[in-house]
C-alpha cells in the first residue's frame, strides 16, 4: 500500500497539472459515472493529501476522495500531444484540453473513489491522526494516544487514527533508527523519545516526497560508504530492516528477523532493538 509521501507527491502533481483549469471528469469503467457528471466541466481548484487520503477539490465544496488501498494507481500525464482512449478499468479520468496543451490522469484499482461534501471530508480528517508531512500537524495529538495505550508501538505507528501516512516501511525503519523494540507498549515511551521519532519522520517523509523513494540509512551505512551492492527491491530505496529478513544488519551484523503483527509483516534487528523489559516488572 502506498505510504503518505506517495499521496503528497500525487497531490502536488495533480495541483501542478490541473489546478486553475476546467477539466472533463469521466468514468470509463462506469462505477464513478454519476458523481463524475456532477463535476464534469468545472474548475479543478487543488489537490491535497492527509495521510493516505487524497482530496481533489472543486467549486461548491465538493471533493473527490481517493484512497488507493493495496492495488490502486493514479497516473498523471501532462503536456501530451493528444489524449488517448482509456485502456482497462479506469475508475476516474481527468482531462484538461487546451489549444496546444493536453493532460489527463487515470485512476485504477482504488479502494475508494467518491464525491464528498466538505463536512464528509472533514469527518475523514477528524478520524485521522496527525500527518508528519502537513505543516498544520500537531504531534502531541499522536502522543496523547500513544502514551495511553498498552498496544505495541509497532502497531500504534501503523494505526492511521494515531498517525496518518505511516506504512510498513516507515514503521520498521523508524523503530530501527530509534533502537525500539516493536513490541514495546506505547505507554512506556517517554515524551522525549516520541519527539525525536516525530522529528525523524518529518525529515524522512519529506525526503520521500522530494525523491519519490524511501531512503532511511544514514551516510555511514550507504552502499558507497560500506562497499556493498545497492539494494534490489521493487519498493526502491536503501533501508535497514524492511524486507531484509535473514540478512545481516548493516550496523551489528545480526540477522534481521520478521514476524506478523496485527496482520502485517514486521521487520527488526533483535540486537539493535533489544526486547523491552519494564523496570516495574523486574
Amino acid at each position: 500500500m502506498p505510504e503518505g509521501h506517495t499521496l503528497h507527491r500525487l497531490a502536488e502533481e495533480l495541483t501542478a497539472t490541473f489546478a486553475g483549469r476546467v477539466v472533463r471528469v469521466g468514468s470509463p469503467q462506469g462505477r464513478f459515472a454519476d458523481s463524475a457528471a456532477l463535476i464534469d466541466g468545472q474548475l479543478l481548484l487543488r489537490a491535497e493529501a492527509w495521510g493516505k487520503h487524497l482530496f481533489v477539490s472543486f467549486p461548491d465544496d465538493r471533493y473527490v476522495h481517493v484512497h488507493l488501498g493495496l492495488y490502486g494507481k493514479l497516473d498523471v500525464h501532462a503536456g501530451v500531444p493528444e489524449v488517448p482512449a482509456a485502456v482497462g478499468q479506469v475508475r476516474m479520468r481527468l482531462v484538461a484540453d487546451e489549444r496546444e496543451w493536453h493532460a489527463y490522469a487515470d485512476l485504477r484499482g482504488a479502494t475508494a473513489c467518491e464525491l464528498l461534501t466538505e463536512a464528509e471530508r472533514d469527518a475523514i480528517i477528524a478520524r485521522s491522526g496527525p500527518d508528519p508531512l502537513r505543516d498544520d500537524a500537531d504531534p502531541s495529538v499522536a502522543w496523547e494516544r500513544i502514551r495511553r495505550s498498552r498496544a505495541p508501538i509497532g502497531g500504534l505507528l501503523m494505526d492511521q487514527s494515531v498517525l496518518a501516512g505511516v506504512g510498513n516501511v516507515y514503521r520498521a525503519e523508524l523503530l530501527f533508527r530509534h533502537r525500539l523494540d516493536p513490541y514495546r507498549p506505547g505507554n512506556t515511551l517517554r515524551r522525549g523519545q516520541w519527539d525525536g521519532m516525530w522529528a525523524d519522520l518529518v525529515e524522512l517523509m519529506h525526503e520521500g516526497v522530494r525523491t519519490g523513494r524511501i531512503d532511511t540509512v544514514r551516510p555511514e551505512h550507504t552502499p558507497e560508504a560500506m562497499g556493498r551492492p545497492p539494494r534490489r527491491d521493487d519498493h526502491g530505496g536503501e533501508v535497514y530492516v524492511y524486507r531484509r529478513n535473514g540478512q545481516p544488519c548493516h550496523v551489528c551484523g545480526t540477522l534481521v528477523r520478521t514476524a506478523e503483527l496485527q496482520g502485517r509483516n514486521l521487520f527488526w534487528c533483535p540486537r539493535c532493538q533489544r526486547k523491552f523489559r519494564s523496570r516495574a516488572a523486574a
